[in-house]
């Protein structure tokens, strides 16, 4: 048992390592082949993509609390000091949606009426994808990667709670 959560951690730590990598590449080359979207010019689109890297180091350093946890002492329980720095982490995540919303505003009035509005949209695109793995960590699981998710998707037709939300729990 231990070694299938230990592989799970390892999966689900090196995943999150490897989106908060890869996603800075992507940003880049997207930019760079893509002028004509004026993302680096656009403030919504620097605070969602920073707010989604956030929470992909958050995410990242949980998974790995946990698995060194578990390596060390042969337990997966989330250490409390862990679990307090996300309790904070969880209201620092709410005022970078509330301001990303506002950048946003901002955005469209120091543009318009020449809105790049290509650029605007993935910027968009990636705040969705950034509060989404916000609900995702703290509150319910949307990601469905493996068989034993999947079948408890179906016989209970419930989305999961969320790993983070069930040791915040604990630590009430």
């Amino acid at each position: 048992m231990k070694k299938k959560l230990e592989k799970r951690f390892t999966y689900l730590y090196s995943g999150e390592l490897a989106s908060l990598i890869l996603f800075v590449f992507v940003s880049y080359l997207l930019n760079r082949a893509y002028p004509s979207l004026q993302l680096y010019s656009l403030y919504s689109f620097w605070v969602s993509f920073l707010f989604l890297e956030f929470l992909l180091l958050q995410g990242t350093i949980y998974w790995y609390k946990k698995l060194k946890r578990l390596r060390s002492e042969n337990t997966s329980i989330t250490p409390i000091r862990t679990v307090r720095q996300l309790q904070r982490f969880k209201k620092l995540n709410m005022v970078l949606i509330i301001v990303s919303i506002i950048v946003f505003v901002f955005d469209f009035v120091k543009w318009y009426p020449l809105l790049p509005v290509a650029g605007l949209s993935i910027a968009g695109f990636v705040y969705i994808f950034a509060v989404l793995e916000y609900v995702n960590y703290f509150f319910v699981q949307l990601s469905y990667d493996n068989i034993s998710d999947i079948k408890y998707l179906l016989k209970t037709k419930k989305l999961k709670q969320a790993c983070i939300s069930k040791d915040f729990k604990r630590n009430s």
